[in-house]
């Protein structure tokens, strides 16, 4: 049975990377690096293990192995699993960061860089990439910019970021394309929130319990948590919910109605009604259709 884990969000500054203009990693689950957090450089993520949340600005969906995710410069990201309170997962990411610099310096002397524009353009909204094929070449890729250093590396990533820039199957994540404007000491409170809500999604949250929590009045809470995740409480909270549901419809055979309590509910309708508000279909049909394999989230 999958449980929830407590970690504590942070904001991340992430700065250059002296004389590396990109940056590889990777890191397990759990991890300090997890946390709902932004910085200046772009992040192209793939997921190897485990599923979970994706939160990309205001996006809220779902992850799994073979995930690939490419976001933009000071938009807040956070991949969250959903695994067995005593598991740890030795490689969960593996994660390359270069700065919006270094892309422009290279657009200024390599004309054939002008190609690569529309990926930039449209990553400051977060892509996620869709085709199997594409994603699978991507991991060589990746594999190899963390195996190499220096030239050998530039020339793996930026064969990675031509073949994604060609990639025909993407989903545009975020509506808002940055929170830069937005306090640290808000995000950071605002990141508590989130946690706290993802991790308590089965008992009856209510905002003002939550604005208690990160020490802000209900008013001003409701304000800049809405101006921070781009969703309304009442939403976001059932977004989560209606995710969540989501991965226990194409990953368990528990009863809908089950389900529908299990993720926070208090009676089907109202579920079957947001269920059906946010995907498009019903319950019975998202898992159906989840268990034919023809079914791609559209939010």
């Amino acid at each position: 049975m999958l449980t929830k884990r407590k970690i504590k969000p942070e904001v991340e500054c992430v700065s250059q990377f002296s004389t590396d203009s990109i940056r590889y990693l990777q890191h397990g689950y759990p991890s300090e690096l997890v946390r709902w957090h932004c910085h200046e450089e772009y992040e192209l993520h793939y997921i190897v293990e485990t599923r979970g949340k994706a939160f990309i600005g205001d996006y809220i969906g779902n992850f799994s192995p073979h995930s690939l995710f490419l976001v933009g410069p000071n938009l807040p990201h956070n991949w969250i699993s959903e695994i067995d309170s005593d598991k740890h997962v030795p490689v969960r990411d593996l994660v390359v960061n270069f700065s919006h610099d270094f892309v422009l310096n290279c657009e200024s002397n390599f004309p054939e860089m002008q190609s690569l524009r529309g990926l930039w353009e449209n990553a400051k909204y977060g892509i996620e990439f869709l085709d199997p094929v594409v994603i699978d070449a991507a991991h060589q890729y990746f594999r190899e910019v963390g195996k190499y250093s220096g030239f050998k590396r530039l020339t793996r990533f930026w064969s990675l970021m031509e073949l994604l820039s060609t990639c025909s199957q993407t989903r545009m994540l975020s509506r808002a394309s940055r929170h830069s404007s937005i306090d640290k000491k808000v995000l950071k409170q605002i990141s508590l929130a989130i946690t706290y809500i993802t991790d308590n999604l089965d008992a009856n949250i209510t905002q003002e319990e939550v604005a208690k929590l990160v020490n802000m009045g209900t008013t001003y809470f409701s304000k800049v948590f809405k101006k921070t995740t781009g969703h309304g409480f009442v939403r976001f909270v059932n977004g989560c919910r209606i995710d969540m549901a989501c991965e226990l419809l194409t990953h368990s055979e528990e009863p809908i109605t089950e389900i529908c309590f299990k993720v926070g509910f208090n009676n089907i309708s109202n579920f079957n009604r947001q269920f059906f508000s946010l995907k498009g279909m019903t319950p019975s049909d998202y898992r159906k259709s989840a268990l034919e394999g023809i079914y791609q989230t559209v939010n």
